[in-house]
């Protein structure tokens, strides 16, 4: 496409899309970025993972070409993402899941902001949370979101991945997504807060993104995952310290995690150290009923969930 830049008033936009066998929702994400109303051309990588490209889906005319690639890298979304960083070359490249849907405005909006304020890196805004039949709004309070905002909460109402835009010159300093982080869990938080250190993130206060979220089914496994992608987090930030409330929704969501597990003797502990934190912190009441066996994870999750708001 780079032969055509020159033909559009507004700079490429990379658009990385990371895939495992959900052709249906797939179909949807990429129908939605094509009618962007963006005066500029969209390359999207539809990054197949672990499962077999489908190349009857791309399209090499027009404003908006979409390229099929295999995941070349570690298996999960963090490779299949970084597959696709590798192989775009946009001044500008966003994220969004196969499952996730941009309003009409999305990239305009964003690229507005961009062009307001020179010194803006990255981009997020807000989104509807679509789950059983309900649409959730969750709207960025702030139209800038710093370091510390996200080391005291996860902020998720202005930095879902799905709605990430960023310049090609923060990816060139940061790096791109942890590969390391322990099954992939926390992998977004971890790369916005890595890339918080450099910048602020300017966020758009309005919902641009429909988020489809699915029933969860935690098995063992993954539960073990959350409590070993959580450790990494407070290894690798060691601000997290330094905020009592920060600190203590990591070790709240700890304690849910060795609470569900089973691990009651972890549980109590993880708890106690949170509230010490912070009284004020859910979870560390939720891990505690799960670990005297009042309630269970599953009906936790479920009831979470419909409010638009996970662990």
């Amino acid at each position: 496409m780079s032969n055509e830049l020159n033909l559009y008033a507004r700079p490429l936009v990379n658009v990385v899309v990371a895939t495992r066998d959900r052709p249906e929702l797939l179909d949807q994400t990429l129908k939605a970025i094509a009618i962007q109303d963006y005066d500029g051309p969209i390359e999207v990588a539809v990054v197949y993972d672990q499962t077999e490209p489908d190349h009857g889906i791309e399209v090499s005319d027009g404003p908006r070409q979409v390229k099929v690639m295999r995941n070349e890298r570690t298996p999960g979304l963090q490779g299949a993402r970084n597959t696709g960083l590798t192989h775009t070359d946009g001044e500008f490249v966003a994220f969004c899941d196969d499952d996730d849907i941009w309003k009409e405005h999305k990239v305009t909006s964003q690229v507005d902001l961009f062009d307001a304020d020179r010194s803006c890196l990255m981009a997020s805004s807000g989104i509807h949370v679509v789950f059983e039949g309900q649409r959730l709004p969750r709207i960025p309070t702030k139209d800038r979101v710093t370091f510390a905002d996200l080391i005291n909460s996860r902020m998720f109402e202005s930095t879902h991945p799905s709605t990430f835009i960023m310049r090609r010159s923060l990816i060139d300093d940061m790096g791109m997504v942890d590969e390391e982080v322990p099954g992939g869990y926390g992998e977004d938080y971890e790369f916005v807060l890595r890339a918080a250190r450099r910048t602020d993130i300017g966020a758009v206060p309005e919902a641009l993104v429909e988020v489809l979220w699915h029933q969860a089914s935690f098995y063992a496994e993954r539960w073990q995952m959350r409590i070993e992608g959580l450790q990494y987090l407070l290894d690798g930030y060691p601000e997290f310290n330094d905020d009592k409330e920060g600190l203590a929704r990591i070790k709240g969501q700890m304690a849910f995690a060795y609470g569900a597990l089973g691990q009651r003797g972890d549980a109590v502990k993880t708890a106690a150290e949170t509230l010490k934190l912070d009284p004020k912190q859910k979870r560390a009441y939720l891990a505690l009923a799960m670990a005297a066996g009042v309630v269970t994870p599953d009906f936790l999750v479920a009831k979470i969930q419909r409010q638009g708001r996970s662990i």
